[in-house]
């Protein structure tokens, strides 16, 4: 099976999702959707994209490369490279021929399923691509993430492009229940898998990572610092503010800190006399740890789908107060193993804070209740045999049509 995922590049979902099937045997190709940089998390693939290049390679092959990935780069690294080359290079152009060179690779390699991760960039850049080709395009199969759709889909410019995409796509994929109905609305008619999340947890290693003892004994409270167009880590800081005379003994971590959320956190640890500190970029299994180490978890955005600091907080034991825009009602019972709240109002997210804090019967019950969904729902073996099966269907149906 040759399969071509057209997906960015630099996302940990998109490599968390190629690593449940490198193993598979199958001829796996990767066009980056908009990215300049490559995870160094991906492997045993074939990656396609004119810029990423070793340049004393004859210019000719330069035009457009595919490389094995990982590529053994001399001299200076892969991102370095990359970067210096792009600043030579006609970046609008670039990005207006990226469907034809898409289209390129599509004739060239004759992928059996092309397979777009995301709409936004992914999906629109494919159905260029499909228009170019028109009858000769292969099967297209389509995962959302968690705006594609339910943001997204509110604007009359992403709506047509949506509504095209899902009309021109023969299979669908998605992490919420939501998003299939929504699917369904604008137009899709196409195969509909199961609503699951993109990768799954190695469960009996990462709760080795959890802190000994009961949970309601831990005193940290982390705060996810997305402070974006979706993101609203400082409603998340204003709330802590809010209910400081019941934060005695506890301190705060923010990880993803962009430098507003730092200044405003700073200011209220300033002001509140609660200790605040930020967490660097750390790698998925520290991340857990410090998961690990939490009480409670704070994770609040206008638009997401399963947030995966949600599910990490959930496998690690951490109480989850989770914005109601993130399909978190799929997951948890508001009020019983999470709390979930709007994402833009600071006096109901004090008032979980307080009530998470203060119940430790609740945060006790709720982790080993959400333990259990964690071994029901996000175990990565478990996971990982849906994924292939996905493709496995696919390309049964894809040879009963030949």
């Amino acid at each position: 099976m040759r399969i071509l995922l057209v997906a960015m590049g630099s996302s940990i979902h998109t490599a968390r999702w190629i690593d449940q099937i490198s193993d598979q045997g199958w001829d796996i190709h990767l066009f980056p959707s908009m990215d300049l940089h490559i995870s160094q998390d991906l492997r045993n693939l074939t990656i396609h994209d004119c810029v990423m290049h070793d340049p004393n390679i004859d210019s000719s092959v330069r035009q457009c490369g595919a490389w094995p990935w990982p590529f053994p780069f001399r001299g200076r690294g892969r991102v370095d490279l990359n970067l210096k080359r792009l600043r030579r290079l006609p970046i609008p152009l670039l990005i207006a021929n990226r469907s034809r060179r898409l289209a390129r690779v599509i004739r060239k390699i004759r992928p059996d399923i092309v397979h777009s991760m995301e709409i936004q960039h992914a999906g629109y850049l494919t159905l260029d691509a499909k228009r170019e080709l028109g009858n000769a395009f292969p099967i297209w199969f389509v995962s959302i993430w968690g705006s594609d759709i339910y943001y997204f889909g509110r604007f009359r410019e992403h709506a047509e492009r949506i509504r095209a995409v899902l009309a021109n796509c023969n299979y669908y994929n998605c992490e919420c229940h939501r998003d299939v109905a929504l699917a369904r609305t604008f137009g899709f008619k196409g195969k509909v898998f199961p609503a699951m999340p993109i990768a799954g947890f190695d469960l009996p290693r990462v709760t080795q990572f959890r802190e000994a003892g009961a949970v309601s004994a831990r005193r940290l409270i982390l705060l996810k610092g997305y402070q974006t167009w979706a993101g609203r880590a400082i409603v998340g800081l204003r709330a802590i503010a809010l209910c400081a005379g019941h934060l005695n003994n506890y301190r705060v971590a923010i990880y993803s800190a962009s430098p507003d959320v730092t200044e405003a956190a700073t200011l209220v640890s300033q002001t509140t006399g609660i200790p605040i500190e930020f967490i660097p970029f750390s790698s998925h299994d520290d991340m857990l740890r410090l998961h690990g180490r939490a009480r409670i978890h704070i994770g609040l955005s206008i638009t997401d789908g399963i947030s995966v600091s949600f599910l990490e907080a959930i496998v690690m034991g951490a109480f989850p107060i989770q914005s109601c825009t993130a399909c978190a009602d799929e997951w948890i019972i508001d009020g019983q193993t999470g709390l979930i709240v709007p994402p833009e109002d600071p006096e109901l997210i004090a008032a979980a804070i307080r009530r998470a804090v203060s119940d430790d019967a609740l945060v006790d019950n709720a982790a080993e209740i959400n333990m259990k969904l964690a071994r029901e729902r996000l175990d990565y073996a478990a996971i990982k045999e849906q994924v292939v099966s996905m493709y496995q269907e696919i390309w049964k149906d894809n040879l009963q049509s030949r």
